[in-house]
C-alpha cells in the first residue's frame, strides 16, 4: 500500500530517506531492488503454504489457499510496477522453483487444482503487466536511458582488491578505497558507495579469508538444500524448501546488487538460512526427538 501511495503521489513525501529512488516504488527501503528482492523471497513461501491446504484436506483453513493465491499474483503484479530490472529477470526462474515446491507440498503426484490456480493467476498477473507496464519496462532495459556504471567499476574494484591482498582492506572500507582508486576521467556529482556486486565488494573487504567463508557457505547450502529437496512431505521441509529458493534468490541478485547489506533482507536471509539448516536433521531423529518430549 506504501508503494502504491508513494506511486500515485508523484512526490518526495512519502518516501522515508533522502538518499532514495525518488519516484519508483521503494516501500520502506530505499532502493528499488532491495524490494524487489524482498517480494522474490516472498514468492516460495506463498506457494508452499497454499499448498499445504491442498495436502491437508477437508477441515483446513480455505482463507490461506486464497491469501497465497492473492499473495502470488500481487508480487507479479509488485515486480512489474517496481520495475527492477534484475527483480523482473528473476521472476520466472524463482515462479517456475516456487511452482514446484507447491507441487512437492501438495504432496506430488498428480497436479492439484491449487497448481493450476497458481499458474493461471500468475499468467493473468504477468499478462496485465505486460499489457499496461511493458513500455517503462522495457525503458529500464534500455542502456541509453540512465547512466550504467557498476559494470564499468568493475574492473576497478577488482584490481583494488587484488592489491589488498591477501586480508582484504577491512570491512566497511569500500568507500574510501574506492575513492583513492577511482579514475579522475570518472569524477562526476554520483558516487558509487557500494561495488553493487556483494561478492566482489567482499573480496575487496576481506580478502582471501573472505573468499573461503563464501565457498565454506555454498558448499554448507548445497549439502542442505539436496536434503531439503529429497526429504519427504511435510511442514518442516515445505519451509526448507522454500527457504532454498529465497537464498538462491537472493545470492542471484547479489551479483549485481547489495541485497544483504540492508538489515531487513540480512534478517529474512538469516531466518531461511536457519530453517533450512533443519534440514541436516533426518527425519528419524527428528521423529525420535518429538517421541521422546511427548513421553516426558
Amino acid at each position: 500500500m506504501l508503494g502504491t501511495a508513494q506511486l500515485a503521489s508523484g512526490g518526495e513525501q512519502l518516501y522515508p530517506w533522502r538518499t532514495t529512488d525518488a519516484g519508483a516504488v521503494v516501500g520502506f527501503f530505499a532502493n528499488r531492488n532491495h524490494l524487489a528482492t524482498l517480494c522474490l523471497i516472498a514468492l516460495p513461501f506463498a506457494a508452499v503454504l497454499g499448498a499445504r491446504v491442498m495436502r491437508r484436506g477437508r477441515g483446513s483453513n480455505p482463507w490461506a489457499l486464497w491469501l497465497s493465491l492473492l499473495l502470488m499474483g500481487l508480487i507479479v503484479v509488485a515486480l512489474g510496477v517496481i520495475r527492477s530490472r534484475t527483480g523482473i529477470l528473476l521472476l520466472a526462474p524463482v515462479l517456475i522453483a516456487s511452482l514446484l515446491a507447491a507441487w512437492t507440498a501438495a504432496g506430488r503426484g498428480r497436479p492439484h487444482a491449487f497448481l493450476w490456480g497458481a499458474a493461471g493467476v500468475s499468467a493473468a498477473a504477468i499478462t496485465a503487466v505486460g499489457v499496461l507496464a511493458l513500455g517503462p519496462i522495457l525503458d529500464r532495459f534500455d542502456r541509453l536511458s540512465a547512466t550504467e556504471g557498476r559494470l564499468e567499476n568493475w574492473p576497478i574494484v577488482t584490481a583494488a582488491a587484488e592489491a589488498h591482498l591477501p586480508f582484504g582492506s577491512g570491512i566497511g572500507s569500500f568507500d574510501a578505497v574506492f575513492r583513492s582508486v577511482e579514475p579522475l576521467a570518472q569524477l562526476d556529482p554520483t558516487f558509487f558507495n557500494q561495488a553493487h556486486n556483494d561478492y566482489l565488494e567482499t573480496w575487496l573487504e576481506t580478502g582471501w579469508f573472505g573468499l573461503a567463508l563464501m565457498v565454506g557457505f555454498l558448499a554448507w547450502f548445497a549439502r542442505r538444500a539436496f536434503s531439503a529437496w529429497r526429504g519427504e512431505v511435510g511442514t518442516d521441509r515445505d519451509l526448507q524448501r522454500a527457504s532454498t529458493i529465497a537464498i538462491v534468490a537472493v545470492l542471484a541478485h547479489s551479483v549485481v546488487d547489495y541485497p544483504l547489506r540492508t538489515v531487513t533482507i540480512a534478517t529474512i536471509f538469516a531466518v531461511c538460512c536457519a530453517i533450512l539448516e533443519l534440514a541436516g536433521r533426518t527425519d528419524g531423529d527428528g521423529a525420535a526427538r518429538r517421541t521422546e518430549r511427548g513421553r516426558v
